[in-house]
């Protein structure tokens, strides 16, 4: 009997931004106001969906996600449009989760109910921080006080809201971590995504801590504030299902990100988006022309794609480890199979017997032991 395939998701990288962050290394390029670029990239991307939607055939819609970049700069009407056509492609009965990542400006916080009525159901505010001092080292345009604005206006317009917070700045103690989550968390969100400030080489504050102007926390300050973390918001209910994602309950876990972290097919498509697809019985990594004005030739011209990479079955089992370990689920045992990995010897049994992973119920998970140092657990499996 030939296996259905399963529910597709659909990726959408917007990549303009008002300004580009010190540590951002997205690919992302200021937004000028160029309208007539704009509207010449939605409608290659509508093109590149459609177009990537009769290469994997008759699917119903898992979810949709607006990353980028921002946007929340996308006119609403073009967010309309996206959603329609990828319904149109990918009819559903369910009901699908439709995320939008949004900046809290003033100006950004204006559009959110046009963005609602334009089917976005769940909205990710990236506030990052609470207080203005933090907000200016990041590089963030806007303050603490239109942040508190455009919660009170997100509040009032979506069911669903996500906030993204960053710690483990140069400087910043548990306590003062502790009060901003504490803060960030009596606001009303469902879910609350906390990323430890990672340095990039190709950024502005990759230069820096080059150059020893910027210094951020050692291990032991950075480990103290991941415990923090994990303390306050399990105290206000929320679950840690993903290493940098907590919510209040199974209901408000993001569904895209976990079709993404579970193995099955998306779409990626604007510039340097990335997919998974299932193409002639292969899974397959696509990445999109990164800039702008190739990507949309590449569309024009039918080949989008700067990278197609037709996975094996170890490259495939690797991947499902890397993304269902980050996860509560972890992954299930017969995904160990292609990495001949097995459960009573080798280094799945030592990290078994370290208390770093345990299994149960047939699947292989990090243990909370585990979880703050799991890409030393997954070197241990993976090499």
């Amino acid at each position: 009997m030939t296996e259905v395939p399963g529910p597709v998701a659909v990726y959408v990288h917007w990549p303009y931004c008002a300004r580009i962050c010190p540590y951002c290394d997205f690919n992302v390029v200021r937004d000028r106001g160029w309208r007539d670029e704009q509207a010449v990239l939605v409608e290659a991307i509508l093109t590149d969906l459609s177009a990537q939607a009769a290469l994997v055939g008759a699917r119903p819609l898992a979810s949709i996600f607006f990353g980028g970049g921002t946007p929340s700069l996308m006119r609403p009407d073009d967010v309309a449009r996206v959603v329609e056509g990828a319904r149109a492609l990918f009819p559903s009965g369910e009901p699908v989760e439709i995320t939008l990542e949004a900046n809290p400006t003033d100006a950004e916080a204006a559009h959110f109910a046009a963005l609602r009525d334009a089917g976005v159901n769940r909205l990710s505010l990236g506030v990052q921080s609470l207080d203005d001092a933090a907000l200016a080292f990041l590089g963030r345009n806007h303050s603490a006080a239109e942040a508190r604005r455009a919660i009170e206006t997100a509040g009032a317009t979506f069911d669903r809201l996500s906030i993204d917070l960053i710690y483990a700045l140069p400087g910043q103690t548990v306590d003062v971590w502790s009060d901003a989550l504490t803060e960030a968390v009596a606001m009303g969100f469902e879910h609350v995504s906390p990323y430890q400030l990672t340095i990039e080489a190709a950024t502005a504050f990759g230069r820096a801590y080059e150059r020893g102007t910027l210094v951020p926390p050692d291990e032991d300050r950075a480990a103290d504030l991941y415990e923090a973390t994990q303390a306050v918001l399990g105290a206000a209910g929320f679950e840690a299902y993903e290493v940098s994602n907590h919510a209040r309950g199974v209901a408000a876990r993001s569904a895209h990100n976990l079709h993404v972290w579970r193995g099955h097919d998306y779409i990626g498509v604007g510039p340097g988006a990335h997919g998974r697809l299932t193409l002639d019985g292969t899974r397959t990594a696509t990445v999109a022309e990164r800039r702008i004005g190739p990507y949309v030739e590449g569309v024009a011209s039918g080949a989008p794609w700067s990278e197609t990479t037709r996975l094996d079955a170890r490259e495939t089992a690797e991947e499902r480890v890397l993304l269902g370990l980050r996860t509560v689920e972890g992954v299930a045992l017969g995904d160990l199979s292609g990495l001949d990995l097995p459960v009573a010897t080798g280094p799945v049994a030592a990290l078994i017997e370290d208390g770093f992973v345990a299994i149960e119920e047939g699947r292989l998970a990090a243990t909370a032991r585990g979880r703050p140092v799991l890409d030393a657990v997954l070197k241990t499996l993976l090499t």
